[in-house]
């Protein structure tokens, strides 16, 4: 521990593992969302109604946006409340993309554009690092687009890819929620960190320190 004092901080980062650079909100949302491969999920993204808050589609279907919005809600936050109320406030801040002309609290938290601009307006929206693996910590969110049309969003976790430095992602592409190597297998559209209760301009000059 002495020597880490001596070295330069660029340097002793480098040597910390990931989960010494996470805070402690973002390893427990890396460990729900691992936590969520684990669990027998069928991808199945149709519209179903469901209560509100704290409202869920059954357990064993899910689509990517439900490993998210499962992880947060392990971790005591329910982002279909948080997304609708934002949503219902600011309509005119949220994609128009559907033909709505009000909020569907049944699934307009399940769209990966609602909850990019929900993460950008109430968390940090961080530099795209291609292939920056050290910009990346357990508990951050990232977006993509695949095939030029298909939305995707995934967790960032604390364990690591056999090259021993990229994070892997939680996330389900088709097959269920799966721990995978693949935060820079598409182009990204988007890097956010969020943490409930922490204003964007906190976690912004936290993200700066």
């Amino acid at each position: 521990m002495q020597m880490l004092k001596t070295l330069p901080l660029a340097l002793v980062l480098t040597l910390l593992p990931l989960t010494a650079l996470a805070d402690g909100f973002g390893q427990q949302l890396s460990d729900a969302a691992i936590e969520r491969t684990k669990q027998n999920v069928r991808y199945d993204g149709r519209y179903i109604a469901i209560a509100y808050p704290n409202g869920d589609v059954p357990a064993n279907i899910g689509v990517c946006t439900d490993v998210v919005i499962r992880s947060y809600r392990a971790v005591g936050h329910d982002l279909q409340k948080l997304v609708h109320e934002d949503m219902r406030d600011n309509f005119d801040a949220y994609p128009k993309l559907w033909g709505l002309k009000r909020t569907d609290r049944n699934i307009d938290h399940r769209r990966v554009p609602n909850l990019r601009v929900f993460f950008t307006r109430h968390g940090q929206s961080l530099t795209i690092g291609k292939n920056d693996s050290d910009a990346y910590l357990p508990g951050d969110l990232v977006s993509w687009i695949i095939g030029g049309r298909l939305a995707h969003i995934g967790v960032v976790t604390n364990k690591l890819a056999a090259d021993g430095k990229t994070p892997l992602i939680s996330h389900n592409m088709g097959s269920g929620p799966k721990l995978e190597n693949v935060l820079f297998a598409w182009p990204m559209t988007g890097h956010y960190r969020y943490q409930p209760g922490q204003s964007s301009a906190a976690a912004n000059t936290a993200g700066q320190n």
